[in-house]
């Protein structure tokens, strides 16, 4: 065995012995050599050093705590769950890419979609925007002023006519009245009508000769000016049946405003005067070298024998 080997095999107390015991030989070796030399001097009262081999204590080191994971570490065969976590969090970072991409694609589709639409659209709109082919004039409105009707009778039905009395030359004329055809819609007809002084807000339809359409509200004149354009622009309405809405024309004053709409603009016109005036009174739907309204209905409410008129004028003209 070598020396070594044989230091290895000693304990810490052992070994602590030996050294000391060599450090001991040395030490003596060398005082036997002062003395001999005649260095060393004995001072009464102080003992020389024993000899004895120091009292080692042992010392218990602090030994450090370890955790449960640390001294009972997890198998290398069971689940890695920060690998999994991991994977995890990319697979959502991949798929929530991949859905931006879908996302943007979807849209880009979408929108060539809408652009085709919308295309289509403005060509609609503007083969809507001509002007309608003008349609000839009515005969009857060179005749008789519209609205004329029957007084109407609890009981029964509204009944078109005249309740006053009409030149028998014209009857022909009025029973053989067929309504012309209505022009095609454009965005500049009047499509509204509000009369805020007596609290009027109707829709206007065309034809003011045509009995069903005076069903349906307030009618322009065919081939009258258009709301905002130079002319007269002839509107008329019932005052005793569906609806009465012309029923309170009598109350305007000059100053009113009568206010029509398109589709896209509203034209504002200023009530200049009213009369009353006979059925046969055509003469009111004469155009006009400037922006013009004539609202007309039946008068008296409920006797229908004359025709009231409101003038007025746009605003701005």
């Amino acid at each position: 065995m070598g020396k070594k080997e044989l230091l290895d095999n000693l304990s810490e107390s052992e070994l602590a012995h030996l050294l000391y015991h060599k450090r001991r030989t040395r030490r003596q070796e060398r005082l036997r050599r002062l003395k001999a030399d005649g260095r060393v001097v004995d001072i009464p009262g102080i003992l020389p050093p024993d000899d004895a081999p120091p009292v080692i204590t042992p010392v218990l080191l602090p030994q450090k705590q370890t955790s449960e994971a640390e001294a009972d570490p997890a198998p290398t065969g069971g689940i890695r769950w920060r690998w999994v976590v991991n994977k995890f969090f990319l697979f959502v970072e991949i798929t929530a890419v991949l859905s931006f991409i879908i996302i943007g694609i979807t849209l880009w589709n979408t929108n060539n979609e809408l652009n085709q639409e919308l295309g289509q659209v403005q060509r609609l709109q503007s083969q809507a925007l001509a002007l309608p082919t003008p349609t000839q004039e009515p005969l009857i409105d060179v005749v008789i002023l519209p609205g004329g009707h029957k007084p109407p009778v609890p009981g029964q039905s509204p009944q078109p006519g005249e309740a006053g009395d009409i030149p028998a030359n014209l009857l022909p004329v009025i029973n053989a009245y067929v309504p012309p055809p209505k022009p095609t819609p454009a965005p500049i007809q009047a499509r509204r009508i509000q009369i805020p002084a007596i609290d009027i807000d109707a829709p206007v339809v065309q034809g003011m000769y045509d009995w069903e359409a005076l069903k349906r509200g307030v009618a322009q004149k065919i081939g009258s000016a258009a709301p905002g354009q130079v002319g007269n622009m002839a509107l008329a309405a019932h005052n005793d049946i569906y609806g009465e809405l012309f029923r309170d024309l009598d109350q305007l004053r000059p100053g009113d405003e009568v206010i029509v709409s398109t589709s896209s603009q509203s034209y504002t016109y200023i009530v200049r005067e009213t009369r009353i005036v006979e059925p046969t009174e055509v003469s009111v739907l004469d155009p006009t070298d400037w922006a013009s309204a004539t609202l007309i209905s039946c008068y008296p409410y409920r006797v229908n024998t004359q025709r009231i008129v409101v003038f007025a004028d746009l605003a701005d003209s």
